[in-house]
Parts: structure tokens; sequence; C-alpha cells
């Protein structure tokens, strides 16, 4: 069953009435314990899940709520997706509601079961990295989903909006490169996260274009956020053979990057994907990866609402462009 299973379809399926359904999904008694078993199993079996939200609705209303749940709403990258999903939802007669996963595969199903219970007209979501085993076609239940940034699963089964990641840090890589360095150290977060694969696959590519070898000691992994990257700068200032410049695979690594320098009072190039604020004021050689995170939301909400309006074509990903920004140079 690929739509949403009603309350018919238990009724028909349990052999009893819409009443005896709705006594058993509503807990009530003066049910026949055989009878609320067979319901119940049948329940199970559909996904059927109570209308939260048409309970409350007029006859003949549809339900216009988008659901999203994100990484860190804290972080500027997802509300700014937040806002550029709202501001579509909005044009189009739709209430957005945002949540976040924080990054944790039970906190990421509940919310999504909890949207489906209000009767959400789609979903978009920033998956977890586990998303795969909780992001499936059988839990929507014909509910339409867009994933944003990054991907449920590969191939994924749903339409995806992403940056393009390999071809930013290529280019950002490229640049330091073709600026004269040749030891070139890299900061990224989790090593499982697609988009730190992406830009880490980029960046090895960008010196293998250019006949560099890559230093393992020169890459570092698992330093997502300031605090670990600061260390990580640190680690990578410490060796003999240091590094002359440093990409920084998101602006939140970049900022302890940044940090480490400022205390030992060095200058280095650095490469960020991410811009960030204070960028053009920082007296450091900066290369920055830029984008409009507003525009991966705009891309999503416009895909999902296709998708609401009836689109039953295959999966769709969709790669959003990315620039190269150096500051202080003139545009």
């Amino acid at each position: 069953m690929n739509a949403r299973p009603t309350m018919q379809d238990v009724a028909r399926l349990a052999g009893v009435s819409i009443k005896t359904v709705s006594r058993v999904v509503n807990n009530e008694p003066r049910v026949d314990p055989d009878t609320r078993a067979r319901v119940q199993a049948t329940i199970d079996e559909l996904g059927f899940r109570r209308n939260e939200q048409a309970r409350s609705l007029r006859p003949g209303q549809s339900s216009s709520l988008i659901g999203l749940v994100s990484g860190d709403l804290g972080n500027p990258f997802y509300s700014a997706i937040a806002r550029g999903i709202e501001e579509v939802a909005y044009e189009h007669g739709h209430l957005l509601l945002t949540a976040s996963s924080e990054e944790q595969p039970a906190r990421e199903r509940q919310l999504l079961e909890t949207y489906l219970q209000h009767n959400v007209a789609g979903l978009i979501v920033a998956p977890t990295l586990d998303a795969a085993h909780t992001i499936t076609p059988e839990l929507l239940r014909g509910v339409p989903l867009v994933s944003v940034d990054r991907p449920v699963s590969d191939p994924d089964p749903f339409d995806t909006v992403l940056l393009d990641n390999r071809a930013g840090a290529y280019r950002a890589v490229t640049h330091l490169i073709h600026d004269g360095h040749t030891r070139i150290g890299i900061i990224d977060g989790n090593p499982r996260v697609y988009t730190g694969q992406e830009r880490t696959a980029g960046y090895l590519n960008a010196l293998r274009d250019a006949g560099l070898t890559p230093h393992p000691n020169l890459m570092i992994h698992g330093h997502h956020g300031a605090q670990h990257a600061e260390q990580a700068t640190h680690q990578l200032l410490s060796q003999d053979q240091r590094p002359s410049a440093i990409f920084a695979t998101n602006n939140r690594i970049a900022t302890g990057v940044i940090r480490a320098l400022h205390a030992r009072r060095r200058t280095l190039a650095v490469a960020s994907f991410d811009d960030f604020e204070f960028a053009d004021v920082i007296n450091l050689p900066l290369t920055l990866v830029s984008y409009d995170a507003m525009d991966l939301g705009r891309a999503a909400a416009r895909r999902l609402l296709q998708r609401i309006q009836g689109d039953t074509s295959p999966p769709q990903r969709l790669t959003q462009p990315v620039t190269l920004r150096v500051p202080g140079e003139a545009h």
C-alpha cells in the first residue's frame, strides 16, 4: 500500500465497522478483546496512524502543514534553510513546522511520526547519519519527503537537494595551489558525514590533478566544531613539516583554525567551505566557498510542492551551485 492507510482500510481488512476501529484507536471500552486484538494487528500491519489534525479540520478542509526536521537550528546554516523553505511555503499557502533532530536518529524518527500524526502534506529532512534505517517509504505511507544537504542513503529513494560539495572544495584547494601552496592541510568533522566525504574528495582530486601527493599527516578527520578544530590546528602547526595553508570543510571548523592562528600569532592561508560573518575584516589570506543556504531551502520546498501537487516522477537529485569568494579581491 503506497497511499496513507485510512480508518476505512483498517475496518475493511479487519472485517469490522469504522466505529469499532475508532473505539480501538481511541482506546474506548466496550470492545470485545478478540476484536480489539484483530483490529490492532490490522493497524500495525497497515501502518495506520490516527490523523490528529484531521480531527480538528472542518469537513472538506485539507492540511496545509509542511514539517521540517533539520540539524541544530542554532546553526545559521540550518536556520537559513528553514527561512528559504518558509518563504516558498508561505507563498503557496502552507505553514512550516520546524524541529531539530540534534543528529539523533531516535529523535528524528519520533519527530517524523509526530508530524505524520498531524497530517502534514509533506516533509523536508536534513537526515541524520543513520537515516536510512529511520526514514523509509513504509514509515511515510505515501507522504512526500525531500532530503536537504545530505541524502537519506545512496542511492536515495527520495528527492534530494545538495550543494555542489566536491566541486566547491576542488575550486578552493586549486586556488590555494595556484597561489603557490604545496603543503595544504585539511580538517574535517565526522568522516561518515556525506558533505565531509564529498569535500575531502574534492580536496584530494585537486591535489592529484596538480601532481601533488596527499600527506596523511596533513589530513585530520573527526574534529567537527570550533573547539576541536582549534586543537587540530595546533596539532598541524606543531609538526616539523607544517602546512602553509589549511582547508576547513565548514565554517565552524574555519573558526577554530582562525582562533588557533591568532593564539600562535601566525599568518597562514585558510580556505573554508562556507562563507562566514566578519570574513572581510580578518587579517588572513582567505578563500571561501560561498552559496546562499536559503536557496537550498527554496529548492527543497519547490520540489516538495511539486510532489504534493501530484508529481510521481522518479526521485531527483538536485545540485545547487557554489561560488568562490576571496575577500579583498575586486569583483
